[in-house]
């Protein structure tokens, strides 16, 4: 496999990133029409693919206008990409996409089941928050995790 590009998605990625999400339950995906209205909005969706291989990974920042704290909305690999670092390096970008518009911390919920999910977030110096029961439609919680980021380079605070 050739290096994988992080990039930017765009409007032509929307059938890319609707199959991508073939594997979540159905009540955990995002249809074509949510995803031209994220692509759209106060969202940042970022892509990892690589040339022979397509769309590999995505992950959704939300932003809310004046906030200083960023969502983490979804990270999604496909499942031929696991365990290739993608998730790893998509969070990095999304931190980095977060600390140029002037948030100072990232949250995000996870599914209280998915410790592989939680192991990655704590690697990457994510911390639990709180837990927030029934968070799910099928009733599961979810831990809330929060992650300072640094403060830009130019001295601002």
């Amino acid at each position: 496999m050739t290096e994988p590009l992080i990039r930017p998605a765009t409007q032509a990625d929307i059938g890319a990133l609707t199959a991508l999400e073939a594997s979540f339950p159905e009540e955990d995906r995002f249809d074509r029409r949510t995803w031209r209205r994220l692509l759209a909005g106060h969202a940042s969706v970022l892509v990892c693919e690589a040339p022979r291989d397509g769309l590999l990974a995505a992950a959704v920042m939300l932003y809310r206008k004046g906030a200083r704290v960023a969502r983490l909305y979804s990270i999604t690999v496909a499942p031929e990409a696991r365990g290739m670092g993608l998730a790893r390096a998509l969070m990095a970008a999304c931190e980095a996409d977060a600390t140029e518009r002037g948030a100072r911390a990232v949250r995000l919920e996870v599914r209280a089941s998915n410790s592989s999910a939680t192991r990655l977030y704590e690697a990457g110096g994510y911390r639990v928050i709180a837990t927030l029961e029934s968070y799910y439609p099928d009733g599961e919680a979810a831990l809330r995790m929060e992650k300072y980021l640094d403060a830009p380079s130019n001295g601002a605070p």
